[in-house]
């Protein structure tokens, strides 16, 4: 692969005039944005975007109260990052989505809205399904955020998302955390934000099958039960749509190296589903 061009930064202004900052990788061919999930910035996938700019001029957008971008702002609902996302897509012409886990959520929304997406690949949205996934745990969450300590808000919503280290005790998990995120402990009451997002959906998948666009559902085999569940279902409203289980990679797969993804193997996947993009 050649080396990969430089990044350039850029803004849009969404409709409630918020600013949605966003980079863009490469400008070989067509538009593909890339959404992040929670607890992560534009930065988190751009080795993804590193293996997709031979082909495509990729997009990675800081989504609304992290990186570049604007506060979240009242009235924050899943409405507002459809929106955020739409001013992206006009002004760059983009017909291709990707997102990972709750920026899955927004491109399965985003989807299902707009017609001018016509090819949508998501990573394991952490959709409920029938009690699937718990989000009562929230406002424990958010009294730890508001104490100030972020690697205890980590620790409980680690284990209730079942994510790395889950089945550990606290007080070994806790160091392990501040340990593997690093700064990113300053991302951690964005979390409420994605939570929001799951509460808003819950058992609300249904919605999903009036989607047109081609769609591919993408998945971990070392990610929690749950997750699986999502897919199923996803796959069960929309018998149309493609479907990959990566064996080896867990919910961080599509995500940089040092978060446990594995950006040239999505990428393949990606390459083959958005070849046709026009």
């Amino acid at each position: 692969m050649d080396a990969p061009a430089a990044r350039v930064s850029n803004s849009v202004t969404s409709s409630d005039g918020t600013t949605i900052g966003y980079q863009q990788q490469g400008n070989r061919g067509p538009a593909v944005i890339l959404v992040h999930g929670g607890m992560e910035t534009a930065e988190s996938h751009v080795q993804l975007a590193e293996e997709l700019s031979g082909e495509f001029t990729v997009y990675l957008p800081d989504r609304r109260g992290r990186g570049a971008s604007g506060p979240h702002g009242a009235g924050y609902r899943l409405r507002k990052e459809v929106e955020d996302l739409e001013a992206l897509i006009t002004a760059t012409d983009a017909h291709a989505l990707f997102g990972l886990s709750s920026g899955a959520i927004i491109c399965l929304q985003a989807a299902l809205e707009l017609p001018t997406v016509r090819k949508v690949a998501i990573y394991e949205p952490p959709l409920s399904i029938n009690g699937s996934l718990a989000t009562d745990w929230l406002s424990r969450f958010d009294r730890e955020i508001e104490a100030g300590n972020l690697a205890e808000a980590l620790v409980i919503a680690t284990k209730a998302t079942q994510m790395f280290g889950h089945a550990l005790p606290g007080w070994l998990l806790k160091p392990l955390v501040r340990l593997m995120l690093g700064d990113m402990l300053r991302l951690v009451p964005t979390f409420h934000y994605d939570v929001e997002l799951l509460i808003e959906t819950t058992d609300q998948a249904q919605r999903f099958a009036g989607i047109e666009a081609d769609v591919l559902l993408m998945g971990g085999g070392r990610s929690p039960a749950y997750l699986k569940t999502a897919l199923d279902e996803l796959e069960r409203l929309l018998p149309d749509a493609q479907r990959v289980e990566f064996a080896t990679l867990n919910h961080g797969g599509s995500g940089n190296r040092n978060r446990g993804g594995n950006p040239p193997l999505v990428a393949r996947e990606l390459r083959r589903f958005f070849a046709s993009t026009q």
